[in-house]
């Protein structure tokens, strides 16, 4: 399993922030690629399968994890179904904050959202498999930031239970 970082255009200390809070979770990711946003553009579904490609050459990787945050949801969607279409395995996609991209795929899709609105309307672009929404509501920003500070609903097929983002993040890529 490899796990695929596709970030927003923000600050990369957001990311190292995000990367900590899940390491702090106790949630391993690796191998772990983070699309490197000096040279790809993160909303690129193609730049993305291209950095993809390469590191494919280098060290092969059977089923590929895709953890991305708003204008990363746009790329990595696409990218998540090109590298479908190339005969290979995506175990998930998890989108962050990816309000207004439409979400449908044949592997399991995950969204999690800074707030209820934000979360009621993307699902109308594509549930997926369970979702997760702040309440009371997070900036944006600070989703990625500080994912163990945004308290929310987890909602699984109409059941829905308080966690935090990073619990909810965690038990997904345990599982």
């Amino acid at each position: 399993m490899t796990y695929l970082i596709c970030p927003g255009i923000h600050d990369p200390q957001l990311t190292n922030n995000f990367l900590e809070a899940l390491k702090q979770q106790r949630i391993n990711l690796t191998p772990l690629l983070v699309l490197p946003v000096d040279r790809y553009p993160t909303f690129s579904a193609f730049h993305i399968v291209d950095f993809l490609q390469q590191e494919y050459k280098n060290n092969p990787f059977k089923q590929l994890t895709f953890i991305s945050f708003s204008a990363g949801v746009v790329g990595a969607i696409g990218a998540a179904w090109r590298w479908r279409q190339q005969g290979k395995q995506v175990r998930a996609l998890i989108a962050v904050d990816g309000w207004g991209v439409p979400l449908w795929g044949d592997f399991p899709i995950y969204r999690l959202s800074h707030d209820s609105f934000t979360h009621w309307s993307s699902a109308l672009l594509g549930e997926g498999q369970e979702s997760f929404y702040a309440d009371p509501p997070v900036e944006h920003l600070d989703l990625w930031r500080a994912p163990q500070a945004a308290t929310g609903w987890q909602i699984r097929k109409n059941h829905r239970s308080w966690t935090t983002a990073s619990s909810f993040l965690g038990r997904l890529l345990s599982s």
